[in-house]
């Protein structure tokens, strides 16, 4: 299960750790189970072998991730900036997980890239940015934990993953493949599975705490974008969900409410794609899913300027939830030659 990782990038690593003290684990803004899950397990990796480390992450991590072991040591920037900017000053290595380039940290990228120590980069999203010392970047990986993985294997560090570090990485495996049942590309990520059980990680509990388990509201709140706001547009096979300002305070929207929800369409019989516009503060969060290879990474690439993999990508778009509707509606024929007949 090492084999696909560069052998001399994982012995620099290796060494790279060995001559740190300071290490600062860091990844996207609104980071989710892989971005937690990899920033985590290597943060628990370098615990057990005597290193001084903190993550660090852009804004707070959604609560259905509380239950990782290490959760409440996470440094978030948006609450804690002078700890955090201290952190990165004093660090001499940082380690950056589950983004490609520094946008995806908002606010947090200028403090990440300013600091004047090396960073190593370890992605699975396509066109990764040049700003790290060192690259893994492998697309095809189902998840940046899954690469986490391979790279601790390759170091020949398998024997001190403990159960927390286990616990955190099998996390991220389990949300971005939705249990296994996405993004699987290389078969020995079932062998990977079982190399993380042994080390007494609970499966159960990590697909119930992820995948099953929710608010009140979060739920009725799915329900509501199920049953009123989901528009099928069946000679296009995709279908749209869209949720303004309003209807989320009227939900008592929190972070990790939605998540998952963009997947629900797509078991309506014929659906290829499925795109969920979710209006933000901020900006109109675009999230795409597809089957059947179906490259959604193309209709947010080619209409919002984000990307990500074939049948799983995002955006952001700035500008009016209903503009970003109109966009999309106005070009889905424009991708219907990526439909099969």
């Amino acid at each position: 299960m090492d084999k696909i990782i560069d052998k001399d990038k994982a012995r620099i690593f290796l060494g790279m750790l060995k001559n740190s003290n300071r290490v600062v684990l860091t990844c996207h803004v609104r980071p989710d189970g892989d971005a937690i899950g990899s920033t985590l397990g290597l943060w628990h990796l370098l615990r057990v072998l005597g290193k001084e480390a903190t993550v660090v992450v852009p804004d707070k991590a959604p609560v259905n991730l509380s239950f990782l072991p290490g959760y409440k040591e996470i440094a978030v920037f948006t609450s804690h900036k002078e700890f955090c900017q201290k952190s990165v000053d004093e660090s001499d290595l940082i380690i950056c997980c589950d983004f490609n380039t520094p946008s995806r940290q908002d606010a947090l990228a200028p403090v990440i890239q300013n600091a004047k120590v090396p960073k190593v980069l370890i992605d699975h999203h396509m066109e990764p940015g040049d700003f790290a010392q060192l690259t893994f970047s492998y697309p095809k990986m189902s998840s940046t934990c899954e690469l986490v993985f391979r790279i601790i294997a390759a170091m020949g560090l398998y024997d001190k993953v403990d159960t927390q570090c286990a616990t955190c990485l099998l996390t991220g495996i389990i949300t971005d493949t939705r249990n296994f049942t996405v993004n699987v590309n290389y078969p020995d990520i079932y062998d990977i599975l079982m190399r993380l059980l042994e080390k007494d990680v609970d499966k159960t509990r990590i697909v119930k705490e992820t995948l099953n388990t929710r608010s009140l509201n979060s739920l009725r709140l799915e329900a509501y974008a199920i049953s009123q706001k989901m528009e099928i547009f069946s000679e296009h096979k995709c279908a749209l969900i869209t949720l303004d300002k309003d209807e989320l305070k009227r939900f008592s929207y929190e972070k990790g409410d939605t998540e998952g929800l963009v997947n629900r369409p797509l078991e309506v019989r014929g659906m290829i794609y499925s795109i969920f516009m979710r209006e933000d503060p901020d900006c109109v969060k675009v999230s795409g899913r597809s089957c059947e290879n179906f490259p959604v990474s193309e209709i947010c690439k080619q209409l919002y300027g984000g990307g990500g993999h074939v049948q799983a990508a995002g955006a952001e778009f700035h500008g009016s939830l209903e503009e970003c509707r109109r966009i999309l509606v106005d070009h889905m024929k424009d991708f219907d030659k990526f439909l099969k007949n």
